[in-house]
């Protein structure tokens, strides 16, 4: 079995994507769980960083690692990939449970009116008249839509609101301001 990289920390713009399954195959492979229906960024990114579980390092696993992915493809309900460190099943085993980073400049270019929802995170929600009404901290798949969790502090509680992600309630998006636009008021 071949030592895993060394140490690597993670970039500023590291996301969370997916988490290791297991071995898959004897030569290296990796069985993947990916946390998206659509896991672009783990097939466009060259570099994945992993860390250990929640539950602590392994042997030979450092807090994170750098690999360089040479194949991933879809398969089943996940994606299994191979590593140019990762050589035998030894190797892909002692990596369950890991938890898999892409940076999120690896991330491929959506269409226009498409977003990450990692970008929608923090960002402030307005309504048509200026009125703040809280900043996402969520999103929720419901179906066939996306829904806005939102939280606002107001007289000290703070109140959460739920707006579907969808053109006939969200107005703009504007990543460079970090604010979405609504037509949404705040008792609805």
């Amino acid at each position: 079995m071949e030592p895993l990289p060394e140490p690597a920390s993670l970039p500023a713009d590291a996301v969370e994507v997916g988490r290791v399954r297991g071995a898959w195959g004897i030569r290296g492979w990796f069985s993947v769980q990916p946390y998206s229906a659509s896991p672009e960024a783990l097939f466009s990114a060259r570099r994945w960083y992993l860390e250990p579980s929640e539950r602590g390092a392994r042997p030979g696993f450092p807090e994170a690692v750098a690999l360089d992915i040479a194949q991933a493809r879809a398969h089943g309900d996940g994606l299994v990939a191979k590593a140019q460190q990762v050589d035998d099943r030894d190797a892909a085993e002692a990596l369950k449970g890991a938890r898999i980073f892409v940076a999120r400049a690896d991330f491929p270019p959506l269409p226009e009116d498409e977003y990450y929802w990692v970008d929608l995170i923090g960002l402030a929600v307005v309504n048509r008249e200026g009125l703040q009404l809280g900043e996402v901290v969520d999103l929720l798949a419901t179906g066939p839509q996306q829904t806005l969790v939102l939280q606002q502090l107001v007289a000290g509680k703070t109140v959460e609101r739920l707006i579907p992600f969808v053109s006939a309630y969200v107005d703009a998006v504007d990543l460079q301001e970090r604010r979405i636009r609504v037509d949404w008021q705040p008792d609805y």
